[in-house]
């Protein structure tokens, strides 16, 4: 059979069996076994010590049962983790040509229609996000080469898959440098077996400079897990004594003091008669024996110490995994509520959303070209696109200033921003209010009412014009005392009837008199005009 013209990276021949075959699987009783021992039931912190120390010398089997056993075991850490990751996976994902050569654009179709667009692909990118949580994360890919081009398989049962993701503590690092991951086998169970090339995808986000074991946000927050079990426990040994009320049966000290039968079995009838109230809260004791319990429930040592532990263990979890410990609380879909995205601080998305389409461009794209295509110069790139953040309030702050001066805006570049869909025809829309006119500034009215020669058409001048003008010029800062509330109110009112309802109060202190004076000055100015314009 001649050899393979495919070459890996290694400048070995690569055959269809090498790409098909199943290499990491599990076991029932070998290295790689399903099962494992649980380590955070009883957590100490020198058990933890002990953990975090052999983690760092290779043996990292523990660390990473301590890190799926977190997930499991607290909430709020499983809570803010999965924030994380869902922040990466609602992003909009494409796949961009290196150029606009046709060849190039060949390319890039052909990694989004046999990688990306595929459903298979999301359950690659939520496999490959457990590494945030332990540092690194292993998908084991299974090619189909019974058809071309070479693909990642669409399996028809749910065995079948073409990423299948594989438990951490199936590999080790080397340990010379602690950064080339080897596969554990029964043939190998310490140093490991390399690789082989294109059958696995590897994500080790940086997250924190040094080893890829110690990148991990759950060794992060192993100690704040830890003290929040060790502090539930304690809280819920509080609630225990204190919450549920104390019996106590008395009997005479004499029954003490007597070893009869009869004193023994009064005392029996007592117990009996004690325990059998519901709970185990109870005692019998001689009346000359007394117990005291001294009440932790306020104050120091009680529930409230325990339930301000509890709090800032969480926002110390929530900083160290979202960046911020205002979030984790959010409510999607109320008011001030916040998405999935946005509870995560935008820095470390951008950098979550970078270092997983490396990983892909360089594990997945990058082969799927070079077993199909060839090596080539320039590669298609998988992205993951962060949106950008507005200030959608400044945004309509803006608008409201800049459009009546004359600002032209689309509705729908607007509509967009918002992630509003154009309204359908006919349907009923909400929050139509009637067009408010602007608010003419008092300078501008007068400068209307001003008029040069040539708008009298040539007749000779008003004698009253200047009177009118002056009239004008006084009457202007009340009409706009006057006007400015109602137009305050229109903008502000939800209804007609919050209208109608809150005029009448408007001007409960007007001084008519600044009116009536002005009026009078009116009507003498319009009976001069009236005689002047009737003039022979």
């Amino acid at each position: 059979m001649p050899a393979s013209r495919i070459l890996g990276p290694d400048g070995q021949p690569i055959t269809k069996a090498d790409l098909t075959r199943e290499i990491a699987s599990v076991s029932v009783y070998g290295i790689r076994r399903r099962y494992q021992d649980a380590i955070a039931a009883g957590l100490t912190p020198d058990r933890l010590k002990s953990v975090l120390r052999a983690a760092n010398d290779g043996n990292a089997h523990a660390f990473l049962t301590l890190a799926e056993e977190m997930e499991e075991r607290d909430p709020h850490y499983a809570a803010v983790l999965g924030v994380r990751k869902r922040a990466v996976l609602g992003l909009e994902r494409l796949v961009e040509s290196a150029s606009d050569d046709p060849a190039d654009i060949q390319l890039a179709d052909a990694v989004r229609d046999y990688l990306v667009n595929p459903p298979i692909f999301g359950r690659l990118l939520v496999s490959l996000l457990d590494a945030i949580g332990k540092g690194y994360s292993v998908v084991e890919v299974r090619w189909d080469t019974t058809q071309t081009p070479w693909a990642p398989r669409n399996g028809r049962t749910r065995l079948e898959t073409a990423y299948t993701w594989r438990d951490q503590r199936f590999f080790t690092y080397d340990r010379g440098t602690g950064r080339e991951l080897r596969l554990l086998d029964d043939t190998a169970p310490v140093e490991g077996l390399p690789l082989p090339p294109y059958r696995f995808v590897i994500h080790e986000p940086a997250i924190k400079m040094g080893l890829p074991i110690r990148g991990g946000l759950a060794r992060l927050a192993a100690t704040a897990c830890m003290v929040s079990m060790l502090n539930l426990s304690d809280w819920l040994s509080l609630a225990e004594i204190f919450g549920l009320p104390m019996r106590l049966g008395r009997y005479p000290d004499r029954y003490a003091m007597n070893g009869s039968k009869e004193a023994a079995d009064a005392i029996n009838e007592l117990k009996n008669a004690v325990f059998s109230l519901g709970t185990d809260a109870g005692a019998v004791l001689p009346e000359s024996l007394k117990i005291e319990f001294q009440s932790a429930v306020a104050g120091v040592g009680g529930a409230d110490l325990y339930s301000g532990l509890a709090d800032y263990l969480q926002k110390l979890v929530s900083k160290a995994v979202l960046g911020r410990s205002d979030a984790a609380d959010a409510t999607p879909g109320k008011l001030g509520g916040e998405t999935a995205s946005s509870e995560v601080r935008r820095d470390i998305l951008e950098s979550d959303a970078e270092e997983l389409q490396s990983t892909i461009n360089d594990q997945l794209v990058r082969p799927f070209i070079d077993l199909n295509f060839g090596q080539q110069d320039r590669y298609p790139a998988f992205k993951l696109l962060v949106p950008d953040q507005e200030d959608l309030a400044g945004l309509v702050d803006m608008l409201s200033k800049l459009v009546p001066l004359g600002l032209e805006v689309e509705q729908s570049v607007i509509r967009d921003k918002w992630g509003l869909p154009d309204p359908a025809k006919g349907a009923k829309l909400l929050g139509v209010k009637a067009d408010i006119p602007p608010v003419i500034p008092a300078t501008n009215r007068a400068a209307n009412r001003a008029q040069s020669p040539a708008d009298t058409g040539g007749a000779a001048p008003d004698p009253t014009a200047p009177l009118v003008d002056r009239l004008g010029v006084e009457a202007d800062p009340l009409i706009d005392a006057l006007l400015n509330p109602i137009r305050l109110l229109m903008e502000s009112s939800a209804s007609i009837e919050e209208f109608r309802a809150t005029l009448l109060g408007l001007y409960p202190d007007l001084d008519p008199t600044a009116f009536a004076d002005l009026m009078g000055q009116a009507l003498a100015v319009a009976e001069a005009t009236g005689r002047f314009e009737a003039r022979p």
